[in-house]
């Protein structure tokens, strides 16, 4: 008879020849087997997911996030989830914030119409933020999740531990809007000069959008007034050259904030228009320079600004 064969680490013999235990073991919806060796991870996300088969939707729920890295001064980071069911840009959905933590609890459900057998051809898409109410938001990064039947047939919930890819260039570039804010105290008006967007991410399925700008005047989170410009067609490089105007006591000027965001307009046949978020700049309406306006007479905060935004 021949040798006996060697048995290696982690093999067992029996009457039918050797047993690979890895082999049986069950897949693991933590691995990212397929993830590049250079990809910097920055902490776990961890969600469930269904299927309703009775209304055709996906459910997911976005359970936590640990480990994230700090993004703030004080160590810690406000973060945020925006999900997004690819390769539809349109249908988005996003937590809310959680302040000063690491490992957020954000335990919401969120709901995406579709059929099941166009699941194999969607992909979730998660990307965490970090909030920022002076600023544009940091991405902290990112989850997507190629197959969704990773996990099970969704038939019942299924719950996912993902690392999170931290963000990079390419993740987060958006596109670029330029403005100029202004603020006369003497009338307590605030202009905010929209003058140009360029570099935007296409929306629609012709590989363009119909932007249109839209700004907010904001007060500890609640929305005061908003205002818009006109729609440009068909463009990713469009020029307003419009001015927005807010009515402001001096003695409020200090307590607002002002969102400006960038709308896709989208008109379906016989159904009113419905608009979708391309992107989103905060800022304050504190000022770091001041100017003498001579025409007026009086002192005109004013700022310039052109922003690369996520």
């Amino acid at each position: 008879m021949g040798a006996e064969p060697v048995l290696q680490r982690g093999e067992t013999m029996t009457s039918i020849g050797r047993i690979k235990p890895e082999l049986y073991k069950q897949k693991s919806v933590d691995s990212e087997g397929n993830r590049k060796d250079d990809v910097k991870t920055c902490g776990k996300l961890n969600f469930t997911l269904q299927y309703d088969y009775e209304n055709e939707l996906l459910v997911v729920n976005i359970v936590k996030a640990l480990e994230l890295p700090p993004k703030d001064f004080t160590g810690t980071s406000d973060p945020y989830v925006k999900i997004y069911l690819l390769p539809d840009r349109k249908k988005k959905f996003q937590t809310r914030v959680h302040r000063k933590t690491l490992n957020p609890l954000f335990d919401e459900i969120f709901q995406f119409p579709v059929a099941y057998d166009q699941l194999s051809n969607r992909k979730l898409h998660f990307s965490i933020y970090d909030f920022d109410r002076f600023s544009r938001h940091d991405m902290i990064g990112e989850v997507i999740l190629d197959n969704l039947f990773e996990v099970s047939d969704l038939s019942r919930e299924a719950a996912v531990w993902k690392d999170i890819h931290c963000a990079t260039t390419e993740s987060i570039d958006l596109g670029e809007i330029m403005f100029s804010l202004c603020y006369l105290p003497t009338a307590g008006r605030m202009t905010l000069t929209v003058i140009k967007c360029r570099n935007l991410k296409a929306m629609d399925i012709t590989g363009s959008s119909d932007p249109y700008v839209k700004v907010s005047l904001m007060c500890e989170g609640r929305r005061l007034k908003k205002r818009k410009t006109t729609t440009k067609k068909n463009t990713l490089n469009p020029v307003y050259n419009e001015a927005i105007i807010f009515d402001i006591p001096p003695e409020n000027v200090d307590q607002v904030s002002l969102c400006i965001a960038v709308m896709d307009y989208d008109r379906p046949p016989c159904v009113a228009g419905t608009s979708h978020v391309i992107l989103t700049v905060f800022i304050d309406t504190q000022f770091s320079t001041k100017c003498l306006d001579k025409r007026q007479g009086s002192n005109v905060r004013k700022r310039s600004q052109s922003c690369t935004v996520m």
